[in-house]
């Protein structure tokens, strides 16, 4: 069981009528309240426009916890939380409206006996940034006097490198770093904080995790839904910015990085750093060689026709907005060396999943190894979602007076063997927020690194026009993404 949490605070949701409130943190919290995590001392309050009081707001998320959360609705656990909700309506941008949450805010904290403590998460559109930390601060809501207060910042942080400068700017113009927290869902989920034990508590591991043992790494994040109610978002990020910038370089990072000192969150920070550092810069030849773009079309799949990209409501006929991207980067430092990673992430494709898998290289074709059929090289796969668990393959005779060798498996399940094994990602982030625990949070340092990276992509795709769109739905992305392998000996691995 976790650690409990003891701090008392005010949990304080921006865009408490949104998706994100009802589909995530409301459940997670609820989550939270089941395993006995949360302090007595603890009031939330989700601020919005819609207009409801505090009794309706609390009648309205029953059904959100109902269908979203892992446990049943326990009468008593619900009404525990239920009567420690509390709904603010406010025009967010309206700079007017903060004096007053300020002032009931505080009559809260009197009454709740969360002594100052503030935990302030902006569930919101990134353009609500910028006004909301500006307006807690011209408020006097983050002073840091005998109390805490804390942000949570929702991805996407900014657009390109400089408009995440911008924004950093003037969130760390009003919270110190260390209580800034720069959420990437992925971070926290289970096979992904359990992928460092794995590495670093297994010595038959960590001995061969290496570009002299391992032929190459792919990291694959794949969604069988199209874009959609996210259309206004979708058109102006894409895959590169929607999914590589943040969750595909990161869960890259933690596989690739050096070894931490101790497992702290900075310690773990300068390693990530330091490897997303490390990959090569491309030239415009480069990227044309090594990056695939695709956007899916229309088809009729399973006797249902899906609508293209274009053809979806919000997105402009002819967008070039990508949905799928596929891509071969090279790191250049001493561990990896010239061995490839081969990442991708797209919609509508054959399967949802998001899984690691490191291709160790072949035994060379010697001795009776020749006579043998069905020789595969060992894989280790780290799937994360939707099953989690890790499997490692390995070559054996098949039983009997031929010559055929079976590729088997030794495999761990986490999801299966336990009801309800896995906190949701946001259980694990809340908590980690409230602790004060930045190990599963993303640093500036490592948010510059990675749009640094990805902005040189960007600018290499505006020099020329992509022909869109070029993947069915329901495959696993555009021809090229095949060739792109193939041209170096590999092929993905569509497990």
């Amino acid at each position: 069981m976790p650690e409990r949490i003891l701090t008392p605070c005010i949990f304080t949701i921006f865009g408490g009528t949104g998706d994100l409130t009802r589909r995530k943190l409301i459940p997670a919290l609820y989550n939270m309240a089941v395993d006995g995590l949360l302090p007595d001392e603890l009031a939330v309050v989700c601020v919005g426009r819609r207009p409801l009081d505090t009794q309706e707001y609390r009648d309205s998320l029953l059904a959100s916890v109902t269908k979203h959360s892992r446990y049943p609705v326990r009468t008593d656990k619900w009404e525990w939380l239920r009567e420690r909700i509390h709904y603010f309506r406010m025009d967010l941008p309206d700079s007017e409206g903060y004096p007053l949450l300020k002032a009931w805010l505080d009559d809260l904290d009197e009454k709740a006996g969360t002594q100052g403590n503030r935990l302030f998460y902006l569930a919101v559109a990134p353009s609500l940034f910028e006004p909301i930390v500006l307006n807690l601060h011209g408020n006097g809501m983050v002073t840091n006097n005998g109390s805490w207060q804390r942000v949570v910042i929702e991805k996407p942080f900014g657009r390109d490198l400089r408009s995440a400068s911008f924004l950093n700017g003037v969130i760390e113009s009003v919270f110190p770093p260390e209580n800034i927290f720069r959420i990437d869902h992925y971070l926290g989920k289970e096979m992904l904080r359990n992928l460092m034990v794995i590495r670093f508590g297994n010595a038959v591991f960590e001995s061969i995790w290496n570009s002299r043992c391992i032929d190459n790494i792919q990291i694959t994040a794949a969604e069988t839904d199209g874009v959609e109610n996210r259309a206004g978002y979708y058109e102006n990020s894409g895959a590169l910015r929607d999914m590589l910038q943040s969750h595909l370089l990161q869960v890259l990072a933690l596989v690739a990085m050096e070894p931490p000192i101790n497992l702290d969150y900075k310690s773990i920070r300068d390693e990530k750093v330091k490897f997303l550092r490390s990959l090569l810069k491309m030239d415009d030849e480069a990227f044309r060689n090594h990056i695939v773009r695709g956007q899916y079309g229309e088809a009729l799949l399973d006797g249902k026709i899906i609508r293209g990209y274009r053809q979806e409501a919000g997105i402009h006929p002819e967008s070039n907005t990508e949905t799928f991207i596929a891509l071969r980067i090279l790191a250049g430092n001493f561990r990896w060396g010239g061995m490839p990673f081969y990442l991708r992430t797209g919609k509508r494709l054959a399967k949802k999943t998001t899984c690691v898998v490191l291709e160790f290289k072949s035994m060379p074709e010697i001795l009776y190894f020749k006579e043998y059929k069905g020789l595969q090289p060992n894989l280790l796969e780290i799937r994360i979602q939707p099953e989690e668990g890790i499997s490692f393959s390995f070559n054996a005779k098949k039983p009997g007076s031929g010559n055929e060798i079976n590729t088997v498996k030794m495999d761990y399940c986490q999801s299966c063997g336990y009801e309800n094994n896995s906190p949701e990602s946001y259980e694990r982030l809340i908590a980690d927020a409230l602790r004060n625990d930045q190990t599963l949070f993303t640093s500036w340092e490592e948010i510059e690194a990675s749009w640094s990276f990805v902005d040189s992509i960007a600018r290499s795709w505006e020099k020329e026009t992509a022909s869109f769109p070029n993947y069915i739905p329901g495959t696993w992305g555009p021809a090229a993404s095949d060739e792109l392998l193939a041209r170096y000996g590999h092929h993905w691995w569509n497990l």
